[in-house]
């Protein structure tokens, strides 16, 4: 499973990792005709988040979320509407939880292992977008990089999180569906486990390191974890 004993703490990205963000397609559809540019949206706006915080600058990830999409609209010279933003902020704060994370979590809370969440979303907003989804009560903590106002993968967002629970970040495993994020994750100390989610592979280049795990979907990387196979 891992190279040592396995980690207690499972720390999991949320957007697409555990939220299903297909659901913000609709949007797109609509206002690109196509729904595939959720795709072309969802990595500027990882782009320039990472970028900001290379510059030492921090914007909070929704409002980039909105200036990422009135950017593409500007580049498929497309308009965007008010009600369109609207829409667009209203999605986001109600994607569903994919259809294997409840299962997953229930067994790896009751195999004893401590789950928190590490998103570069707000996590001032009432509710949450994992209460709406009905997953909070799986999460003993909930953390934001808002905190050190730098997005992910900055070493100092993972540092966050075992700064918190006074542990090192060895004792974390980070679950994303996201190879930008275990790769920093990694760079920082922590365990990775990554998600082959649709739309998501790992980068099979020359000095990229793979995560601890890859697995398919939340249930097969929990057999992982809890020694099922």
């Amino acid at each position: 499973m891992f190279p040592t004993t396995s980690p207690s703490i499972i720390v999991f990205d949320v957007n697409e990792t555990l939220l299903d963000i297909t659901h913000l397609e609709p949007v797109f559809g609509r206002v690109f005709g196509d729904r595939l540019v959720l795709r072309e949206w969802f990595a500027q706006l990882v782009l320039y988040s990472q970028t900001m915080t290379l510059s030492g600058l921090y914007t909070p990830f929704g409002e980039l979320g909105v200036g990422a999409l009135r950017m593409v609209a500007d580049i498929h010279q497309v308009n965007v509407t008010e009600a369109d933003i609207a829409e667009l902020k209203e999605r986001m704060s109600t994607m569903p939880a994919h259809a294997d994370v409840v299962p997953a979590l229930t067994r790896l809370r009751e195999a004893g292992f401590r789950l928190m969440t590490l998103t570069n979303s707000a996590g001032s907003a009432s509710p949450t977008p994992l209460q709406n989804a009905g997953l909070n009560h799986f999460f003993e903590r909930t953390f934001s990089i808002e905190t050190v106002g730098k997005f992910k993968p900055a070493p100092e967002t993972y540092r966050l999180v075992a700064e918190a629970l006074s542990v090192e970040t060895s004792d974390m495993c980070l679950v994303a569906c996201h190879l930008w994020d275990t790769l920093g994750a990694q760079a920082a100390g922590c365990r990775s486990a990554f998600l082959a989610r649709p739309g998501n592979a790992v980068l099979p280049a020359t000095g990229v390191p793979l995560p601890d795990i890859v697995a398919p979907d939340l249930t097969a990387l929990t057999d992982r974890l809890t020694g099922v196979i």
